[in-house]
């Protein structure tokens, strides 16, 4: 039986043969395109070929694509593990042609592949062709019909609709009719009762999708409309995992090889509950995310509250929370599941292999911390579950106990345990039902929507589509040697954010330098004839330079001057610079593991993200600022050379793991015996023009991840100034002591000592002040009440004397008010017998009627409160408030 790694081998092999390229993934996670997070099909690194906005190295490629689908249009998610063939992470062979074969060659080699290659049952494949969209008006795909026919009977070619057979990335872009071939799994038996092809797109989990054809031939507007694209193309993807799962005769992809063996470590780690339908769902589901979760670290994005880095958190979280409801997981596991991934998957790709340790060490990190969550989760529901009510749940008691009462757990409830928590809701659900409760579904999907339109108001960018004014593809960018450049407008749109109109434009060719590579856009000016306008900002978008401006003139086909910010760019160029020469120091001073997992780039300082596993000592910074000083002062010429990637990576150029690199690359050669690196970014003639570096701050990013920002050049000068100036006004106010150091010990030791004595003589008058108050008790309805406003030094103070006064009385309700520095401050203490007998909590009694009334905010426990505000001429009515409740 083939293994999956022969299987791949052999589709690479076979177009190999047929005289295409074989070329890396593109990493899992998308750069320079706002429209995705993830690459979701094979087709995402091409997406600019397809629109004509760059010219392919070769017009036929080949290649095996890591893919990611749970987000958007295209999300798996909840599929994965419940069926047999969905995943989030997964491998997209596919073969294309730019401009050059079509239709009739991508159908006739897809057949000869799968029936003479792969040896598939001829009978037991069916295939489908577009059948044509009146509204889009659209006719059937004839062509292709017509092509099938010399390879398959007529009643094996399906047509199928626009939802099935026509493929679109998203909303807007590349888009074309398709061709899908499909494989029917049953057995003899169950293809003898129904006919194969009536279960064609029917979500039968034995006859599934295997290959699918595009044909690439429009480009998707934003009104709807279709735009033939400059050339047609071929784009197909054939999902590794099943086509695997096909070809080993299994009935499920995770009876393959590619799973079994994560499988076979959970069942060996869970032995004593692992026979469960839900504990299988369990296995296959934590089998599929161990493999998103870790290409996706290798690929540079680790875990985070935002962004692609939420989307890996809580694909983390899910496995670790089906592991702890069905295996009875308590503990992290998911980190040892990286040695078997690395068995399976790290010779295909070594990113995998050549950063294990690291991986092991963030997924490991994460699901401690998740493991809290969930028993601060658990704590949260049993404690409603029990008792209905507590004052951390974000409703009034009232509408708590009377949930309680119907055994529900509602919404909003469930909701602050998913979004403040990380709680699955599922995993509510699952707690409310095995003690009688349900979840208040609807009331949580209500909370949920309210967050998405909040988040979508917040971030929402409305695009028009691009006006053209001049034929041609991507900006050429001649920044590395001209700060400025005569140029035209190509094409332009209009963005609407926030309310606020600005335009985006594409130029012939452009000095701007477009983010990237961790390096900010430079901003500068088109100088048009009559007008100039500022670019403030420039991005990469499809191959193009996108130019950020708040305005445009009138008329755009004027030649035009593009200039950028000479002084900006010099400066960001001096800390891109440094940041090779810090890179080069850290791996000299920690090891050669340092590797850069994240980098910022702009005009005032540098921000370097790195793998080490503890903090860099003070002696270890010294050290890495001596070398780079030292590199600085040698005057270093910087060479910039383009060549083969194959020839510079012999050249010993570092390149970064989840960047995608072409077959010419641009290395930069600060001493061949020190630092050389594949950058595309800005750089200085020489080190000397750095001056002078400073580290500024080391600190901890995520899970074997530090951050180093430091300064160069007049940054640095500036940062060394600031603080000599400091020293000097430190100096000054000290009256020059000879040995500063300890003319500051000595004043921290006098210090320590006043503050003991002020504590004494605090004391001794809150004493006074309490044995004062408690001459001035009174019995209201059975309860010790005393209400006075103090004079105190401090909130703290405040709160002392109300607890002081708490320990000597009993059935109390205390409320001490005091104006400090022209500011109200409340206390607030209740005896625990009032709060039980007359249901007085102080912390809701602050909450809801004294902050309001001093136009502040507080709150605190049951028996004790405290509040500060702005309004301090209504302390009396906050004393006569709290009266009045007895």
């Amino acid at each position: 039986m083939l293994t999956a790694n022969e299987i791949r081998r052999q589709f690479l092999d076979f177009f190999k043969e047929k005289g295409h390229e074989i070329v890396p993934s593109a990493p899992i996670v998308i750069k320079n395109d706002p429209t995705l997070l993830f690459t979701n099909a094979g087709m995402n690194q091409f997406k600019d070929y397809f629109l004509g906005n760059k010219q392919p190295d070769h017009t036929r490629i080949a290649d095996t694509q890591k893919c990611l689908r749970v987000s958007g249009k295209h999300n798996d998610l909840e599929e994965v593990g419940v069926d047999t063939y969905h995943h989030t992470m997964f491998e997209m062979l596919g073969n294309w042609s730019f401009g050059d074969y079509f239709k009739e060659e991508a159908i006739a080699w897809s057949w000869e592949l799968l029936t003479s290659v792969y040896k598939l049952d001829k009978d037991r494949l069916y295939v489908t062709v577009f059948q044509g969209d009146d509204k889009e008006g659209l006719p059937k795909d004839d062509e292709a019909y017509n092509f099938w026919k010399q390879h398959v009977a007529e009643d094996r070619i399906l047509l199928g609709n626009k939802k099935d057979n026509f493929w679109e990335m998203g909303d807007t872009g590349p888009c074309g009719p398709c061709s899908e071939i499909h494989v029917d799994c049953r057995s003899e038996e169950e293809r003898k009762q129904v006919e194969g092809k009536t279960l064609v797109n029917a979500d039968h989990p034995q006859v599934i999708e295997i290959w699918n054809n595009v044909f690439m031939q429009f480009n998707r507007l934003k009104d709807g409309s279709l735009q033939p694209l400059p050339a047609r193309h071929v784009d197909t993807g054939m999902g590794l995992e099943r086509l695997v799962r096909v070809i080993q005769g299994m009935h499920s992809n995770y009876d393959t090889d590619l799973f079994t063996p994560i499988i076979y470590v959970l069942e060996k780690t869970f032995r004593a509950n692992h026979s469960s339908e839900k504990a299988a769902i369990a296995k296959r589901v934590i089998a599929d995310h161990i493999r998103a979760v870790s290409f996706t670290i290798a690929d540079g994005q680790l875990p985070s509250n935002t962004g692609a880095g939420y989307v890996i958190r809580r694909i983390l979280r899910r496995a670790v929370r089906y592991g702890y409801s069905f295996l009875n997981a308590r503990e992290p596991f998911m980190f040892e599941l990286v040695d078997t991934l690395d068995i399976i998957m790290g010779d295909a790709f070594p990113e995998l292999k050549h950063q294990k340790e690291f991986i092991k060490k963030v997924i490991k990190e994460e699901e401690a911390g998740f493991f809290r969550t969930l028993a601060d989760g658990v704590w949260t529901l049993e404690y409603f579950i029990q008792f209905g009510y507590h004052q951390s749940f974000p409703m009034s008691k009232a509408e708590l106990l009377e949930s309680h009462r119907k055994k529900i757990v509602p919404g909003k409830l469930a909701f602050n345990l998913y979004d403040t928590d990380g709680f699955p809701l599922d995993l509510t659900i699952l707690m409310a039902r095995e003690n009688g409760f349900v979840v208040d579904e609807e009331g949580f999907n209500i909370e949920m929507q309210q967050q998405k339109t909040r988040s979508r108001a917040a971030t929402t960018l409305d695009t028009d589509d691009w006006i053209v004014l001049k034929e041609g593809g991507a900006s050429k960018f001649v920044g590395y040697d001209h700060a400025e450049a005569e140029a035209s407008v190509v094409k332009y749109r209009k963005v609407k954010a926030k309310g606020k109109e600005s335009y985006q434009l594409v130029l012939d060719q452009t000095p701007f330098y477009a983010e990237s590579g961790g390096q900010v856009g430079d901003t500068g000016e088109l100088i048009f004839p009559n007008e100039n306008i500022q670019i403030v900002d420039t991005k990469k978008e499809d191959g193009l330079t996108i130019h950020f401006a708040e305005t445009i003139p009138e008329d755009l086909s004027k030649p035009l001057l593009a200039r950028i910010d000479v002084s900006k760019r010099l400066s960001t160029a001096v800390h891109h610079s440094a940041t090779h020469l810090l890179h080069a120091a850290l791996r000299q001073v920690l090891g050669i593991h340092v590797a850069q997992k994240g980098s910022l780039v702009n005009e005032e300082h540098l921000r370097f993200d790195f793998s080490h596993f503890a903090k860099v000592t003070d002696e270890e910074i010294t050290k890495i600022e001596a070398i780079v000083n030292e590199k600085i002062r040698e005057n270093i010429p910087v060479v910039i050379k383009e060549m083969q990637k194959d020839e510079a990576v012999k050249l010993g150029a570092m390149a970064l793991f989840g960047e995608k690199y072409g077959n010419i690359v641009r290395v930069v050669i600060i001493d061949p015996n020190y630092s050389i690196e594949l950058c595309g970014g800005t750089h200085v003639g020489a080190t000397g023009q750095l001056g002078f570096f400073k580290l500024k701050s080391e600190s901890a990013v995520a899970a074997g991840v530090r951050r180093i920002e430091a300064v160069s050049g007049k940054a640095a000068e500036h940062l060394v100034n600031e603080k000599l100036h400091i020293i000097s006004q430190v100096q000054e106010l000290l009256k020059h002591p000879k040995d500063l150091i300890k003319a500051i010990e000595k004043i921290q030791e006098e210090k320590t000592q006043i503050e003991k004595h002020a504590e004494n003589l605090e004391a001794r008058q809150l004493v006074g002040i309490r044995n004062e108050l408690l001459t001035k008790d009174q019995i209201i309805n059975q309860v010790t009440f005393v209400g006075e406003t103090v004079h105190v030094s401090s909130p703290d103070a405040l709160k002392k004397l109300c607890l002081d006064l708490k320990s000597h009385l009993n059935d109390h309700v205390i409320v001490l008010c005091a104006n400090i520095d022209g500011k109200p401050y409340v206390a607030i203490g209740v005896d625990e017998t009032i709060v039980a007998a007359k249901g007085l909590d102080a912390g809701k009694i602050i909450k809801e009627q004294i902050a309001p009334l001093i136009k502040g905010g507080g709150g605190g426990q049951k028996t004790l409160a405290t509040a500060g505000g702005q309004d301090a001429s209504k302390l009396n009515d906050v004393i006569e408030k709290v009266k009045g409740l007895l």
